[in-house]
Formats: structure tokens, C-alpha cells, sequence
């Protein structure tokens, strides 16, 4: 009975997401959306960007499609996301509203126009977030190298990064519920979570630094800042 009430709270949130515009109503709904799926937000932060009100290039760990509503739920960024996402019910429609940019995979030709936008978006005070890993991963294994082209978007636009980190846990221990990996598909994925018991997305926000270095050493840099988290 709990998993159909909250399929039924799914289904209306998803009937409001259409006056969803201004970044506070996404933050609302969000929230909303994370409460209805009977998952708990635990962050000791009300903020993504760095201080001082520079556009910032925020970048995390790759778990799962619940990944984007808890940062929304935070403070909406935009997003650099994979194409297919904007298809997606619900996370499509969020994801759109936030301002995100989508691109195709097999469209590295595009590259240095997706980094040029990137930076200009970061000029303009906006802060985006980006997965570097390129894919999700369990939570539990380790994760991907972060790839360095978003870093150089930082360099360029003199933005300041922030790493973050998605932990998701069960009566307090590490899950991998909420894992979006390999041939799942959204719908599965959607089932989990709302079947599971107890579940909760923790985001940690750490301390932002300056883009100081080569895109290397940042995507390094960011990398091991999400992993101390992750593995501790």
C-alpha cells in the first residue's frame, strides 16, 4: 500500500511540473518529487554555487537519475546531460526547466562548441552541473575517471569549481537501490525506489577552488575530493 500511494503522489507531482518555471518552484517540486518517491535529502548546504555570486562549474559522482533531482532540490543549476535524457519522463521535463544543455554522445566533433557554451554560460553567473564520469556507476565500486573537458570550460571562464558528492543509503548503510548502471531502464529503476524502505540521498558540498592548474590536474583534483567521501 505504501508503494501505491506513492506511485499516486508520482503522478501528481508530475500533474504540476507545467507551472514548474521560476528556480524556486523547481526547487519546490524537487522536494516534492523526492518525498513522494520516499527518498530523504540529507545536505548540511542551501547552496551549490560558490560564494560570491560567480557562475560556478559544479561537479559530482555519477549514480543514478535521482542524481539531478537532489541538486535541484538544493539549488537548481543548470546541467551539461546526456541527449536521451531529455526524453525522459519527469527527469526530462526537470531537466529542461533547469536550463540544461543536452548532447549526444557520439557528437565529439561538437566539443569545443559545448565547451565554448559551457564557459559562456559560466561568464554569465550561472552555475552548471556537470557529471564527469560520463555514465553512472554503482556508488559502491569506485566510480570513473573524471574526463577533462568541462575543466577547461572552468579555465576559460575564470569559474570557480565545486566538487559534490551522491551517496544513497538504507537504515543507514551504502545501497545500490537507487543505482541507474548498465541495461536497466528508467521504469525499473523507478520501481526500485519506490518499493525500497528507508532511502536517502546524502549530498556533500565541498569547499570550492579556483580553476589554478591544467585541466588535468583539476579533473584530479575534483575526482579524489568526491572519492574521500565515497570511500570513507
Amino acid at each position: 500500500m505504501q508503494a501505491v500511494r506513492r506511485w499516486r503522489g508520482v503522478g501528481s507531482t508530475l500533474a504540476g511540473l507545467p507551472s514548474a518555471v521560476r528556480r524556486g518552484e523547481l526547487r519546490a517540486t524537487a522536494r516534492r518529487l523526492l518525498t513522494e518517491l520516499g527518498v530523504d535529502l540529507a545536505t548540511d548546504t542551501d547552496r551549490l554555487s560558490a560564494p560570491g555570486g560567480r557562475g560556478t562549474l559544479i561537479v559530482g559522482n555519477h549514480v543514478s537519475w535521482l542524481d539531478i533531482v537532489a541538486a535541484l532540490a538544493v539549488e537548481p543549476p543548470g546541467f551539461l546531460a546526456k541527449a536521451e535524457i531529455a526524453g525522459w519522463p519527469v527527469i526530462g521535463d526537470l531537466a529542461r526547466r533547469s536550463g540544461t544543455a543536452f548532447v549526444a554522445r557520439d557528437e565529439l566533433r561538437r566539443l569545443p562548441q559545448v565547451v565554448a557554451g559551457l564557459a559562456d554560460t559560466l561568464r554569465s553567473g550561472r552555475s552548471v552541473l556537470v557529471f564527469p564520469e560520463g555514465t553512472t556507476w554503482c556508488g559502491r565500486c569506485g566510480g570513473g575517471t573524471f574526463r577533462r573537458a568541462a575543466f577547461q570550460a572552468a579555465i576559460d571562464a575564470g569559474a570557480p569549481i565545486r566538487p559534490v558528492t551522491f551517496e544513497y543509503r538504507q537504515d543507514g548503510e551504502p545501497s545500490t537501490v537507487a543505482a541507474f548502471v548498465g541495461e536497466d531502464t528508467l521504469l525499473a529503476s523507478l520501481r526500485r525506489v519506490v518499493h525500497a524502505d528507508d532511502l536517502a540521498v546524502r549530498l556533500i558540498a565541498h569547499e570550492p577552488f579556483e580553476p589554478d592548474g591544467t585541466r588535468r590536474e583539476l579533473a584530479a583534483r575534483a575526482e579524489a575530493t568526491t572519492r574521500q567521501v565515497v570511500h570513507a
